[in-house]
């Protein structure tokens, strides 16, 4: 069928709007191969699409038909495995996982499908320790553009040779192809935005549940007295989250959750699998400790878990209430050029958008996200300038444009930021490998 302008297939998280000549809704791996034969055929492009909760713009189309894979939601978890098709959701996942066992990637939104996770190797707040999506991958059945299917498993590699690329120095990035020494075949496929092949169903690793945690929100007077016990508390054996949220961050939350101290200008988030660990204090601001929020049971961890996926919601109220279009950054640098990075961040934004941005994230694994709340057109092109400078700033300091969102086609310019055209033209000859039409998602990633 062909989609109204106004489909909700048509867009993203992020608002970004295509269009396309023909909607598909297959039910089977069967039907996928069939609709990309014919495309072939036809030299149709053809976009891949997951649940919507992107925010770069890589579901939407430009032209050509558009597959979503809502409908290939089978789902069958035994001991240590799942094994689910891609239009699977995560919280299902977790679902069926519990309560014995539980998931390890935890991205931020729990609607987000298991197809899409896997094309941008979606990662969150529990990936400081357990990694991320690729590490937690098993299998993949996979359909090329041709409608050939492969049934990939560890181990295996690719059938043909492929160009080794320069990795950044950070924990997580999902910028362009993974292309790294004695990789596996499923790998090409984790990360590359449904542009090289289409999964069809994955077999993820199902870990078992911790019998007890220590997690706290540990609030501090200062971003300084934060830093400081994040560069503390990092090595901790069995800590598996190191969240932050700034000043403004918290003052957004702070309606809907009023007992924040009043003092407080930053927080960190923690979990470990150490129910004992209560981090070391020595040399650092204490003065908010008895204040601070701690876990004694599974009603507090979900409270925290709720603030912590508060603040986006927040962001996106007060984008709806004040008719603003939000800007936001997925860059990550290497661990010791943390403070170096937010430094920039905060001497920019406070210069050009004062008042007008929160800094949050996964400070654990220096990724922080910025989102800065133009006002106006004008202030929306200016601010996109500067998340162009962020992102050569990050890169300089020996990080990646996108540690866990994915490029697609709202952020493709930064590709050339991260990497050289000479490595930029060794993924597109892969790309030309397995897709020789260029027929799959048409303009993410590449122009």
């Amino acid at each position: 069928m062909r989609p109204a302008p106004d489909s909700p297939y048509l867009t993203d998280a992020s608002g970004y709007r295509g269009a396309a000549e023909r909607l598909f809704l297959p039910e089977s791996e069967k039907e996928v191969a069939e609709i990309l034969r014919e495309a072939s055929g036809t030299r149709t492009p053809v976009t891949i699409a997951g649940a919507g909760t992107g925010l770069t713009g890589g579901r939407v189309p430009q032209a050509g038909w558009l597959v979503c894979l809502e409908r290939l939601n089978a789902i069958e978890a035994g001991e240590g495995r799942a094994v689910c098709g891609a239009g699977v959701l995560l919280r299902e996942v977790r679902r069926a996982a519990a309560p014995r066992q539980f998931y390890a990637p935890d991205p931020t939104e729990d609607g987000a499908s298991v197809g899409g996770s896997i094309a941008t190797n979606a990662s969150g707040s529990r990936s400081f320790l357990y990694g991320p999506t690729r590490r937690h991958v098993r299998g993949l059945r996979v359909v090329l553009a041709s409608g050939e299917t492969l049934a990939l498993r560890r181990g295996e590699k690719p059938p043909f040779d492929l160009p080794v690329l320069p990795a950044p120095g950070t924990t997580k990035n999902t910028a362009g192809y993974y292309l790294r020494p004695e990789m596996d075949y499923m790998d090409l496929f984790i990360g590359s935005e449904g542009t090289l092949g289409v999964v069809t169903e994955a077999e993820l690793a199902l870990l078992p549940m911790r019998g007890s945690l220590f997690t706290g929100v540990v609030f501090f007077e200062s971003d300084e007295a934060a830093l400081d016990a994040v560069d503390e508390w990092r090595p901790a054996v069995g800590l598996r989250m190191l969240e932050y949220l700034d000043a403004a961050s918290l003052d957004l939350l702070r309606p809907r959750f009023p007992e924040i101290p009043a003092g407080a200008r930053a927080c960190l988030l923690v979990d470990s699998e150490n129910d004992e660990w209560l981090g070391d204090f020595t040399g650092l601001d204490t003065s908010l400790l008895e204040t601070s929020w701690f876990a004694t049971g599974a009603a507090d961890r979900e409270r925290f878990r709720r603030f912590r996926h508060a603040l986006p919601e927040a962001v996106n109220d007060l984008i709806r209430r004040r008719h603003l279009t939000k800007m936001g950054s997925d860059f990550a640098v290497p661990a010791g050029r943390n403070r170096d990075m937010l430094r920039i961040y905060r001497e920019t934004l406070d210069r050009e958008f004062p008042g007008q941005y929160v800094i949050f994230g996964h400070i654990g694994d220096a990724h922080l996200h910025v989102n800065v709340l133009p006002a106006n057109d004008a202030e929306w092109q200016r601010a996109n300038g500067l998340m162009t400078e962020f992102a050569r700033k990050a890169v300089e300091l020996g990080g990646t444009v996108s540690a866990e969102h994915g490029l697609g086609k709202r952020k493709r310019h930064l590709l050339g930021i991260q990497y050289t055209q000479r490595e930029i033209e060794e993924m597109k000859s892969v790309k030309r490998r397995l897709d020789p039409e260029w027929l799959l998602g048409r303009g993410t990633l590449f122009a």
